[in-house]
């Protein structure tokens, strides 16, 4: 996948306040603390989606590799536990009730909205699911067992889907019919919310 070397690389962890920035050797791909993704939080949004895509490939590669990979499995762990939560927050409190005031003459968008909110909570039950098997894989150095591999695979199948219609349909909406206004509060909520965790508290609502 073009500019995915960053997140490849045994160097490179997740920590809070963002992953490395590994320069231009490392890809292209910006920090989640990256002022000029500040600036624009629909960009930051579409680059929080590639990183989920980069995610479940990583996820795929250890579902079908019969050797254990551990330090892939805790990449995606910190991943799932560190950054998951607070991006699936970011968009349900903050980005689909905007995108909902701005299309309340428009019942498919709200009908879409209505489904990824519904998609968000399994998306938050299975991610306990893949985090145990990853943690498990860790523990015992041993690859997926069958069971495992199916429930990481539907997670990945769930997510793909999932990001396409937030990409195709939701992230368009948001740049057309937003307001300036709206994407200042937005990225103002967003960042007292980032600055809140990565001073030692939770995933705040």
């Amino acid at each position: 996948m073009p500019g995915s070397t960053w997140l490849r690389s045994p160097d490179v962890m997740p920590r809070k306040g963002g992953y490395r920035d590994q320069g231009a050797a490392r890809g292209t791909h910006a920090s989640p603390a990256d002022p000029a993704l500040k600036r624009d939080p629909l960009a930051y949004f579409a680059e929080e989606h590639l990183r989920q895509r980069e995610i479940c490939t990583m996820l795929d590669d250890l579902v079908h590799s019969v050797q254990c990979d551990t330090h892939t499995a805790q990449f995606v762990v910190d991943h799932l536990q560190n950054y998951l939560p607070q991006h699936a927050i970011n968009e349900r409190n903050d980005l689909y009730p905007l995108l909902r005031s701005r299309s309340l003459g428009d019942p498919d968008t709200n009908e879409t909205l209505d489904r990824l909110i519904v998609e968000h909570e399994k998306s938050h039950n299975m991610v306990t699911m893949v985090r145990n098997a990853l943690n498990r894989m860790i523990a015992d150095q041993v690859a997926f067992n069958q069971v495992e591999s199916a429930a990481v695979s539907l997670f990945i199948e769930h997510e793909r889907r999932h990001l396409i219609v937030e990409n195709a349909i939701v992230l368009p909406l948001a740049r057309a019919r937003l307001t300036k206004a709206d994407l200042k509060g937005l990225r103002e909520r967003m960042q007292t919310r980032r600055d809140a965790y990565e001073t030692g508290g939770d995933h705040a609502e």
